[in-house]
Parts: structure tokens; C-alpha cells; sequence
């Protein structure tokens, strides 16, 4: 999970986005320096932290890499504001590394197969389009809760009536230089172990 920090063009402010929602149905809860912001319906989309320099070493810019440690810094900063909300935030790696143990094909489309990969701590079943996906491969797994570099956000979805959670990635969606122009996912070394973080 990422936070956001750009103080040359934003300002002074650490954007913690947690879901999506329309731009039209958000509403604004400031509490000191922390703004939390939700939708009509009252869930929480995400904060913005106004004087962030104030709370935190901020060390780099753009998009952030959300560590347990800056967690509890902003669960901190959270007291000292008299926001009370629980941030129980799934800090998992969102891209690991997946071993196809199984490939059938699926019932409803030709081109489409249904994988089933082990991801080191539980097995996805996974619908794939691409023509070289195998069984005994290792692979890139975006699991649910990823954003890809495109911006696309992984959720569990339906693909002609199958059930798929996660995407197993090409080199050119996981935005890696020198990305094949080949269609197909990229296949890994077997030296890369099943569920170890694939880092972008």
C-alpha cells in the first residue's frame, strides 16, 4: 500500500488514499490537522494530513511505500489530532510471486484459461487470457488490493461466469523497462520462490 507526499506541487500534505469514489458524493471531516475524507454513505475513502512535515521525516516524494513503522507514526499523529478511527490496514505485499499448479480451460470462452496458483499463503484461482500461460510456471501475481502502474485496481471479479481473483501479469502491464512486445505473461526463473514479494 502507498501513501502520497508531493510538497512542490501540493503542499505540506501526506494523501492516504484507502478506496475510490465519485468526486460528486465525498464529504470532509477536518480534525486539526487531519482531514478524513468518506462518502455519503459514510465510508472512509482516505486522509489528508496537513502539516506533515510537522509529524513525519519525510525523506522522499511522490508515491511512498506504507511500512508498519509509518503506520503507527500516523496512528500517532492520529491521537495527537483526537482522531479516533482504527487503521487496520492490510500491509501485505500486493505483487508476489505464483506458482501455477493447475490450468484448465474454461468452459465458456476458447481463449480464456482457469489457473489455479499458489501464492505462498493461500491458492488463487485465476482467469488468464494469455496464450503462454502454463502449469509448472512461476509467475507475477497482482493479487486483490493491487494498483497497477496503469492505475487499474485488482478486485475479485467474474470473467464469463468463472470466478477470478488476482491477475497474473505480462511484463508490459507490470510497466517493466524493456517490456516485451510479445503477448503473454512473464514467466520467472524457478529460482524465485512461491509467495516471496515481486518488487516493481
Amino acid at each position: 500500500m502507498d501513501v502520497f507526499y508531493n510538497p512542490n506541487g501540493i503542499g505540506d500534505v501526506l494523501i492516504f488514499p484507502l478506496q475510490e469514489g465519485e468526486r460528486n458524493n465525498i464529504k470532509h471531516e477536518k480534525s486539526g490537522d487531519v482531514v478524513k475524507i468518506t462518502d455519503l454513505e459514510g465510508d472512509i475513502l482516505g486522509y489528508n494530513i496537513f502539516q506533515a512535515s510537522n509529524y513525519f521525516a519525510l525523506t522522499e516524494t511522490g508515491k511512498i511505500n506504507l511500512t508498519e513503522a509509518f503506520l503507527n507514526q500516523i496512528k500517532q499523529t492520529f491521537k495527537e489530532n483526537g482522531v479516533n478511527d482504527d487503521l487496520n490496514v492490510d500491509l501485505s505485499p500486493k505483487f508476489v510471486v505464483g506458482y501455477v499448479t493447475a490450468k484448465d480451460n474454461h468452459e465458456n470462452a476458447d481463449k480464456l484459461s482457469v489457473c489455479q496458483v499458489d501464492v505462498g499463503d493461500e491458492t488463487l484461482q485465476i482467469v488468464c487470457g494469455a496464450p503462454n500461460v502454463e502449469k509448472g510456471q512461476k509467475v507475477v501475481v497482482a493479487k486483490v488490493g493491487a494498483v497497477m502502474p496503469s492505475g487499474l485496481k485488482i478486485k475479485p471479479t467474474e470473467l464469463r461466469g468463472v470466478p477470478s481473483n488476482g491477475m497474473i501479469c505480462s511484463q508490459k502491464e507490470l510497466g517493466l523497462p524493456n517490456a516485451s512486445k510479445e503477448k503473454g505473461i512473464y514467466v520467472l526463473e524457478d529460482s524465485s520462490r512461491t509467495g516471496e514479494p515481486f518488487k516493481l
